[in-house]
């Protein structure tokens, strides 16, 4: 029999695995919705740790559980990997981080095995698809597996120009976003005779004349921005008479998007009447904003300390980007919910498509995400006595 070491200790006796597991994840990144492979390598890890696996029928990831009953702890982690240009050749790649997440949650679990540990209730571990659509979560949450669940913990990497090596945070502050996708329907005309038409790139510009002028709390980071545009032919003598645009929102709030939006739709409607264009406005994606709960975001800052000491403990970091985890807070509001913030020299950035850091850090990461279950567990424990 095994004899059980001490946590930071069975990190350390991780550390050539951990690696070995990023480099696997990191060598075979799959786009949203298609993580098959992730997913059966996913769920024979956890299948030879003794963990019950649930996948889906109709869509990737799936959920391991440790233990039985209450309370429920749950570490999430998500999957995907983008699509984009990499030296020429259109590909999978991970380089917003998730296959670091992926080691970091899974590394998590193997070294609180190896530690002994036995949870006092149930540890879920959520292994998410598609935070790259922003749908995933809402996947999750729609089949009822993060119902009964007290704690959720992920985990994200920070840009260099956030946190530096070695530094973390215990919450993570992403804003909002949204798309907003719109048609105009003009009239078409001679180009010698305007006036008999309705210019669909008129009124384009006079929506993005008018967003322009969209004032919201000074307070709060908001903003709107045209970001696609497309209208005419290649018959230049034509008043064309349809346009198609798409609009970025960003907020840092849920309540500053929706008075943004607000805002937005107003600014539509009266250039509609003002041009006597017809202007249809479709939804696309939202992501809404961080949800933290203190409760959880302490005991992270908790984990923190017990790892990399009192000086490494950063201020939490306020971003505008956005993350589907936080859907689990917004449409479960029962659920206490943070992010580790890793700081790992992470650079040129986010989505660039050589995207680099210190993969070091990622010890530091697992033992920080073990911590924090066993800290949790211990804090639901003593309320229950």
């Amino acid at each position: 029999m095994t004899t059980a070491l001490p946590l930071r200790q069975a990190v350390a006796s991780r550390e050539q695995f951990i690696d070995q597991t990023f480099q696997h994840l990191h060598a075979n990144p799959e786009i949203s919705w298609k993580e098959m492979e992730t997913t059966r390598y996913l769920a024979e890890r956890m299948r030879a740790l003794g963990l019950r696996v649930t996948t889906f029928e109709d869509c990737t990831g799936l959920v391991a559980e440790w233990g039985e009953g209450k309370p429920v702890v749950a570490l999430r982690t998500d999957i995907d990997a983008l699509w984009q240009e990499v030296d020429g050749e259109w590909k999978a790649n991970h380089s917003c981080g998730h296959d670091a997440h992926m080691t970091v949650v899974l590394e998590a679990v193997e070294s609180l095995i190896a530690s002994g540990y036995q949870p006092p209730g149930t540890l879920k571990i959520l292994f998410q698809p598609a935070e790259e659509k922003g749908t995933g979560a809402l996947k999750l949450v729609e089949k009822g597996v993060v119902d009964d669940i007290d704690y959720l913990y992920g985990v994200h990497l920070r840009p260099i120009q956030e946190m530096r090596s070695g530094h973390c945070g215990g919450a993570i502050y992403n804003g909002g976003a949204m798309f907003l996708y719109g048609e105009i329907t003009g009239v078409s005309a001679h180009g010698a005779r305007p006036h008999l038409g309705i210019n669909a790139i008129e009124v384009a510009g006079a929506i993005l004349s008018g967003i322009g002028q969209v004032h919201t709390n000074p307070m709060v980071p908001a903003t709107v921005k045209m970001t696609t545009l497309q209208a005419g032919g290649e018959s230049y003598n034509i008043i064309p008479d349809k346009a198609r645009f798409a609009l970025d929102l960003r907020a840092q709030t849920n309540e500053a998007m929706d008075d943004l939006v607000k805002r937005v739709k107003q600014i539509i409607e009266g250039v509609a009447v003002s041009y006597q264009a017809e202007i249809s406005l479709e939804q696309g994606a939202r992501m809404v904003a961080a949800e933290v709960a203190d409760e959880a975001k302490q005991l992270m800052e908790q984990a923190i300390v017990d790892v990399l000491g009192q000086e490494k403990l950063q201020p939490a970091p306020v971003t505008p980007g956005a993350e589907d985890f936080h859907f689990y807070t917004v449409e479960r509001p029962h659920i206490k919910a943070t992010m580790l913030a890793l700081g790992c020299d992470l650079q040129p950035g986010l989505h660039h498509p050589k995207m680099h850091f210190n993969r070091e850090d990622l010890v530091k990461g697992v033992e920080i995400m073990a911590r924090v279950v066993v800290k949790t567990f211990e804090k639901l424990q003593g309320e229950r006595e």
